[in-house]
């Protein structure tokens, strides 16, 4: 009967995947079937840490994380749990050598949420480390499937697509982040304004990671490099849209792209892809 909670534990990962981004799972999708259920564990787990210190106000925060962070090594360890999330995430571990080193990394930029109200550069390389580079790496670990030279290859690329990413969701949500949150993460920020010459700053930096992450993608076996691809396309046109507006609208609107354009922009992808255009 144990398959039937394990079958129950994905199916909640994956549904928490498809609730909070329909553009990552829309990427997911286009991953090898084999790879998509570990993929849905790991975006379930994360989200589960993101949601205790950004949307359980009134809360807890504090003890619910350690609670978390105390029940994930202790599954790891035994195997199993009762929460769905961590036991789907526990197998992922287990199964593709995930080290505990890259959840700990993880779950300390998820502290430094409960705390930080505005980072310096030292801070802003920390949190990015933990909340993008090493999820990065995880996903890398259950493509590479055991490959660990080929891992190795790809390692430093996967953390410059997941930095990349993890920056424009600043910029999407700096106005959430900044008057919700009170969260400030750009180190410029804190000695000068969020004008056009900053805002040109933080998008040359993000070019940079993004020129690097698209050359990983190249080098990712087939079974997984479309649904890679259709992560990053969807982040690039995001930044071009951020690019084309003003600073003061970064400040005053999250940003957003809609359903249809989003279909757009993977059927796009897809074409290219068959062309053997990526």
């Amino acid at each position: 009967m144990k398959l039937l909670f394990d079958k129950i534990a994905i199916q909640n990962s994956k549904m928490v995947t498809k609730t909070y981004s329909t553009s990552f799972s829309m990427g997911i999708g286009f991953l090898a079937k084999r790879f998509q259920n570990p993929i849905y564990a790991v975006y379930g787990f994360v989200r589960l840490a993101d949601e205790i210190v950004d949307s359980f106000h009134g809360y807890p925060k504090r003890e619910m994380l350690s609670e978390l962070r105390a029940e994930t090594f202790t599954a790891i360890e035994r195997g199993i749990s009762t929460n769905p999330i961590i036991h789907s995430f526990q197998e992922v571990v287990r199964t593709y050598h995930i080290d505990n080193s890259s959840i700990d990394i993880f779950l300390r930029s998820m502290e430094m949420d409960l705390d930080k109200q505005a980072y310096d550069q030292q801070g802003y390389e920390e949190y990015i480390l933990g909340s993008a580079e090493v999820v990065g790496l995880m996903c890398l670990r259950i493509f590479m499937d055991g490959d660990n030279a080929k891992y190795q290859e790809l390692k430093p690329y996967a953390m410059k697509l997941g930095s990349a990413f993890q920056k424009i969701n600043f910029l999407r949500d700096f106005k959430e982040d900044k008057d919700a949150l009170g969260r400030m993460y750009f180190p410029q920020l804190n000695y000068r304004p969020f004008d056009e010459a900053t805002k040109r700053e933080i998008e040359l930096d993000i070019f940079q990671d993004f020129e690097l992450g698209y050359q990983g993608i190249k080098m990712l076996p087939k079974e997984v490099r479309f649904g890679v691809y259709v992560a990053y396309i969807y982040y690039s046109r995001l930044l071009n849209v951020i690019m084309q507006l003003p600073a003061k609208s970064i400040m005053e609107e999250r940003i957003r792209i809609s359903d249809n354009q989003k279909y757009a922009l993977f059927f796009g992808s897809y074409l290219r892809h068959s062309l053997n255009l990526l």
